[in-house]
């Protein structure tokens, strides 16, 4: 039973809207592009456990605080008698580990052992239950799904589960009974409400509204997007298209994520949007999907 579903993160959103809005130097491109990376490999893997059928909770993107030390979890199964803390991977191209240092076998570069980092979440973990008075196994695995994946050297005592073994990980996961009582139910509930909902090491690149570029980007391609006067919005681009209140709420969304101290007005949207559209059009979006605020000129919306 999946109790709590995937999203992309705030600081995958805001990484995606600004490679679209400024210049991203090559450290900050090449960040944005492994959380999208990440995320592609985290839903491929999401699609795989669907077909779990024992009774489990399975939880995703759970980020928890443990005395101001902060960590997170990709996918959490809870099952009769463990709770499986699982790394999703989405590495593509030959590894190689020397010394527990990762290597990419092409460039030489270094990589972060995710084995370094699942035995900090893991011992975080144990200690927030013991913190809760709750005593289970804790499994851990590096799930490797990218199937152009090679690592060589790996010991076999290291939990890598690699792309040929997902599926037989998952049907032998399955295989083992798993009935679940109201304690499972409560710690699973427990989790989701310790779930923080802003990470406080986000790595962002330095903006400023002013430089942005403006305007309405393809949900497709992430193409600039034309107004063609007949209520919709197209690409040109990959030819995809918006309704008009669709494309604008997208935009408002946006807006928020980017800039949450600054108010959302009827001007400040259509500063923003920078469409063909009349102030009339987005002021009637933003009353019918908003709170509206204020009186006249000092009209907002939350």
């Amino acid at each position: 039973m999946l109790l709590k579903a995937r999203e992309e993160s705030n600081e995958l959103l805001i990484c995606r809207s600004l490679n679209k809005r400024m210049n991203l130097t090559e450290k900050e491109r090449r960040h944005y592009l492994n959380l999208e990376k990440g995320y592609e490999g985290e839903i491929q893997f999401d699609k795989l456990s669907e077909n779990l059928h024992e009774e489990r909770y399975i939880i995703n993107d759970l980020l928890l605080e443990v005395n101001n030390s902060y960590f997170q979890i990709d996918t959490l199964i809870i099952s009769q008698g463990a709770i499986h803390l699982l790394d999703i991977k989405n590495f593509k191209g030959d590894y190689y580990l020397e010394l527990d240092k990762l290597y990419a076998v092409t460039t030489g570069r270094e990589y972060k052992n995710p084995v370094d980092q699942l035995k900090r979440s893991a011992a975080l973990f144990r200690q927030l239950l013991q913190n809760l008075k709750q005593n289970y196994l804790v499994e851990t695995s590096v799930i490797f799904v990218n199937p152009e994946f090679t690592l060589y050297q790996a010991p076999m005592d290291q939990p890598f589960i690699f792309p040929t073994q997902v599926n037989r990980f998952l049907r032998d996961l399955d295989k083992t009974p798993s009935r679940l009582n109201d304690g499972h139910r409560k710690l699973a509930q427990k989790l989701i409400s310790l779930h923080q909902t802003v990470h406080p090491f986000m790595k962002l690149p330095k903006y400023d509204y002013d430089f942005l570029q403006k305007g309405i980007y393809c949900r497709c391609c992430h193409s600039l997007m034309i107004y063609r006067k007949n209520y919709h919005f197209e690409c040109e681009k990959c030819g995809e298209h918006e309704e008009i209140e669709s494309a604008i709420l997208r935009n408002v969304e946006e807006f928020k994520l980017l800039f949450p101290d600054r108010k959302v007005t009827t001007q400040s949207i259509y500063e923003w949007c920078k469409v063909g559209l009349n102030k009339k059009t987005i002021n009637r979006i933003l009353r019918k999907h908003y709170t509206t605020f204020g009186k006249t000129s000092d009209t907002f919306y939350e």
